[in-house]
């Protein structure tokens, strides 16, 4: 995948938007990437979203265009607002191709877009039962027919997309961006988090959300006060599930700090002793393959893209699962040699996957492919 082909060349110049809804992990980073990888090219990116995705990952510091356009992440009235915003960037930014990212952009999306050619990147798997539920599968099947290309980040959403009713879905590995170089000492890290001395520390990251599960992460390590010495759990990010955890937390008396989002999760990683992914679904889970890249050993849910993505790189525990989660976690806290196995295995698989200009080269043979290709205008609206 290394290196650019003639196709890929000649998608440079190309006028592309990015859509994508509210984001505070992975799907931000990914776009902010594939902005900059793209504008680096020579196309001309737009990046259309949220306000505070402009603040946490700077699009325009890395050659893009902004356009705020809030797209909840539920339906809501606000879509017809958001379509017309996008509606209106899009003249004016006169993009070739539109790619969305998520399920709420790529409906909003598709709807706005006048004829251009949409690709989606399907980053999760609808949740939730009930009347949302309903309404996230219906959702679901309009934007997996209404897009020209739908790019799935495992193989399971491959075939869940084309299940949908899809016309074309491929999988796209979604490479993490690479971390900066650390800033501070391991020692210096663990000062700041208030670590006693030869305390452990177990490290996750990723959005408070249900999706994550940190309620078991929170009552695994709540038993975790009986090791001595204990270790301390500490959780890089934000969004909707901070007061529950913080009120279960408390109520349990878990050694759990939730320090919000950060940006120096490079030094995190080079502090902590372990890394943890409760999540009850994921694709290509970006934290999973830093703490891989970075040495780190892995526990992690056996969920979605997760067994394809880490192989025997790191240790597999059921979804919801306390009990195998802690006695995973005791496992390799008790045990130094299986640490730096882990460590090893990780580091050599993280060598194996797609780097970034893999995943860029990849979006931009795409983009090439259906400019070049483009359906006759009654063909491409929305469903």
């Amino acid at each position: 995948m290394n290196g650019r082909s003639g196709q890929s060349a000649a998608a440079d110049g190309l006028g592309v938007a990015l859509v994508l809804g509210s984001s505070t992990g992975g799907i931000g980073a990914h776009v902010a990437s594939l902005a900059g990888g793209l504008a680096a090219g020579g196309a001309r990116v737009t990046v259309c979203g949220p306000a505070h995705a402009e603040e946490l990952f700077g699009f325009t510091r890395r050659g893009a265009s902004f356009v705020p356009v809030e797209i909840p992440a539920r339906p809501r009235l606000r879509d017809a607002r958001a379509m017309l915003v996008l509606r209106r960037s899009f003249a004016e930014a006169g993009p070739d191709v539109v790619h969305a990212h998520g399920l709420r952009a790529g409906f909003v999306a598709a709807v706005a877009r006048r004829r251009r050619p949409l690709v989606v990147t399907w980053h999760n798997a609808v949740v939730g039962d009930g009347l949302r539920g309903r309404v996230n599968r219906a959702i679901e099947g309009c934007v997996a027919r209404a897009a020209d290309v739908t790019l799935c980040a495992s193989t399971d959403l491959v075939e869940r997309a084309s299940e949908r009713g899809a016309r074309d879905a491929r999988l796209a590995e979604v490479a993490a961006p690479a971390l900066p170089a650390r800033r501070r000492s391991a020692a210096r890290v663990r000062r700041e988090l208030g670590l006693a001395q030869g305390a452990p520390l177990v490290l996750s990251v990723g959005r408070l959300h249900p999706q994550k599960r940190y309620d078991v992460l929170v009552t695994a390590a709540a038993r975790w006060r009986q090791l001595s010495p204990a270790p301390l759990v500490v959780v890089a990010g934000r969004g909707p599930s901070y007061i529950e955890l913080s009120a279960q937390i408390s109520r349990e008396r878990a050694p759990v700090l939730l320090v919000g989002h950060r940006t120096d999760v490079a030094d995190l990683l080079g502090a902590a002793d372990l890394a943890v992914v409760t999540s009850a679904w994921e694709a290509r889970q970006l934290f999973a393959q830093e703490a891989l890249a970075a040495g780190v050993p892995l526990v992690a849910t056996r969920v979605g893209g997760i067994p394809e993505l880490v192989g025997d790189a790191a240790v597999l525990v059921p979804p919801g699962d306390v009990d195998a989660l802690d006695a995973a976690v005791r496992e390799l806290l008790g045990d130094a040699q299986l640490r730096r196995l882990y460590a090893e295995r990780g580091s050599a698989r993280a060598r194996t996957w797609p780097t970034e200009r893999d995943t860029v080269d990849q979006v931009r043979n795409v983009y090439a492919e259906l400019v070049a290709h483009a359906r006759p205008a009654g063909e491409a609206g929305p469903p």
